[in-house]
């Protein structure tokens, strides 16, 4: 997919949002946070026989199992190969477990339907389960342009903070991933069965894509980019280049961020939003630096100002 130029950032101006501008970071936020609660969370269906539906669940538990044991034995210190074998075995034991407790639950009487059908469910419940957990990351979002003013309200404190522009021109090149719109939250069972069993390269794209980049289509106006990785503040991979102040942004915090970055080693630019006469566009335009000269203030009284008041003796 072809990578964009250029990407934009919209924030609140903030202790968080500064800092993190200052040391040059991102923040790659959990999903289950996001306005938008349908986001990053699939519906599994299925399409599979049974025994396919068992193997799934059981790879994807022992994978997860096997990569959470490894971690904690490493940070523990305990490596080599007789780890990797713990590790494995341990995996192994629990998914045969799991197993186990679905084929059990299927005899219970509250179920009315044929056991097979239970059993379908549940594993496809916890394939889906899993799936979630397999996709734990980080993800950090950004617009496609600076001067969108639905964005400026939704994440741009009404028009009171700032957006950063970023370049991709970075070395490694970092990988920007297209948000999809459209479609449903739909992933039958067949696609992850060739994605994790079968480890077709294709079906994995279209996994991670369906789970980690598809939304609803009245979100397309974002035209929205991003990136993933380990959630948390995070060295950015991208080079910030400019930073816009919105519409309703106070001159003195436009003076306090444009001090911050003027020992900057690399210069970036500082841009205003305004608006076009009788139009609901706005435009963005360079900060001419003379509007903020006469910060910071000193108060002063009249008296310090311009003397003592003449008597008239």
């Amino acid at each position: 997919m072809e990578q964009p130029n250029k990407v934009y950032r919209y924030q609140k101006f903030s202790e968080l949002s500064i800092n993190a501008l200052c040391h040059d970071q991102l923040y790659f936020s959990d999903p289950k946070a996001f306005n938008d609660p349908l986001d990053c969370q699939p519906h599994v269906e299925s399409d599979s026989h049974i025994n396919e539906l068992r193997l799934v669940l059981e790879k994807q538990i022992e994978l997860r199992v096997e990569a959470e044991t490894i971690s904690s034995l490493t940070s523990a210190k305990v490596t080599g190969e007789s780890a990797i074998l713990h590790a494995k075995a341990t995996a192994k034991q629990i998914a045969q477990n799991e197993l186990t407790r679905i084929a059990y639950y299927t005899t219970d009487p509250d179920y009315k339907d044929d056991p097979v059908e239970v059993e379908c469910r549940l594993l496809t419940y916890g394939i889906q389960n899993e799936l979630l957990k397999q996709y734990d990351r980080g993800i950090c979002c950004f617009a496609s342009s600076g001067d969108n003013p639905l964005l400026w309200s939704h994440y741009g404190d009404q028009h009171r903070g700032l957006c950063a522009g970023y370049s991709l021109n970075r070395k490694p090149k970092p990988n920007m991933h297209r948000v999809l719109y459209g479609s449903n939250r739909i992933i039958h069972t067949s696609a992850i069965v060739k994605a994790i069993l079968q480890k077709n390269v294709e079906y994995q794209k279209i996994l991670d894509q369906d789970v980690l980049l598809r939304k609803a289509l009245p979100w397309k106006y974002e035209e929205e980019w991003r990136l993933l990785g380990k959630r948390g503040i995070q060295s950015s991979v991208l080079e910030l280049k400019d930073i816009t102040f919105g519409l309703r942004c106070p001159a003195a915090v436009r003076h306090m961020v444009i001090a911050a970055f003027k020992d900057r080693d690399r210069g970036i630019d500082f841009y205003e939003i305004y608006q076009i006469r009788g139009s609901f566009d706005l435009k963005k335009r360079i900060i001419d630096a003379e509007d903020l000269r006469g910060f910071p203030r000193i108060a002063m009284s009249g008296i310090e100002m311009f003397g003592p008041i003449p008597t008239g003796e």
